[in-house]
């Protein structure tokens, strides 16, 4: 008598790559390539060695390397700025800028990635909310966009230059306090009828802190565009 049939016990099913490997799993691998190896070593073949993956997997959700830089700039942006808490206008615009401060410090490629993104969705996460507060202080509207302007181009030049030294210092291995005091005993010994201000500054910049001369230089904007704004009321 012939055996009975064998029976054929279905296949596990399996996700589908484009639902398993997701555009989020994407953008958080290569935040941490970028943290790790700067914008050089975010390369495909890296991306996909660290999510045992073939490249053709991460093409269906990014369309090349610009496209990613750009959505991982997006992503931490997102996050740094959804962790704001809305207050008085001049508060808010603090938190902003130093959350901005702080995330750029940990993530150094996201200043460069603000200045070369296809797009203007990243920019726009910080364009929006510093001007709807320059708006809530009462600025005229002839003097909102010089406003906003002032302060984006202060807290992102000021947060990328801070970057890049902590970068530079990193990569060369350098001690702030032992490279600062060098500074500080160079400056001293200008000649001052030359260099009377950078002579005077000489022992400020040996322990000076970068994040409280930040915001103090934040203030001193933000003190301008109120005075400015005092001056087309009266």
């Amino acid at each position: 008598m012939a055996a009975p049939p064998r029976t054929v016990q279905p296949a596990r099913s399996v996700k589908r790559r484009e639902d398993s490997l997701s555009r989020a799993r994407i953008l958080e691998a290569s935040i941490e390539l970028l943290d790790t190896c700067g914008e050089e070593g975010l390369t495909f073949r890296a991306l996909s060695e660290r999510l045992a993956t073939g490249p053709g997997a991460i093409y269906w959700h990014v369309a090349n390397k610009s496209d990613l830089l750009t959505a991982a700039c997006d992503a931490i942006l997102a996050r740094t700025m959804d962790a704001v808490a809305i207050t008085t206008p001049e508060a808010t615009i603090r938190a902003v800028a130093s959350a901005l401060f702080d995330a750029i410090d940990k993530h150094p490629w996201v200043g460069s990635a603000l200045t070369t993104a296809a797009v203007l969705s990243p920019i726009v996460r910080i364009l929006e909310p510093i001007g709807q507060q320059v708006c809530a202080l009462g600025v005229p509207d002839e003097q909102q966009w010089a406003a906003v302007s002032a302060l984006m181009a202060y807290i992102l030049g000021v947060s990328r230059q801070n970057a890049a030294n902590g970068q530079l210092a990193r990569t060369q291995g350098l001690d702030r306090s032992c490279f600062l005091a060098s500074v500080s005993d160079a400056w001293s010994q200008l000649d001052a009828s030359a260099y009377p201000f950078t002579r005077s500054a000489a022992g400020h910049i040996r322990d000076h802190d970068d994040r409280v001369d930040f915001l103090a230089g934040l203030d001193v904007v933000l003190r301008g565009i109120g005075s400015s704004r005092r001056r087309s009321h009266a």
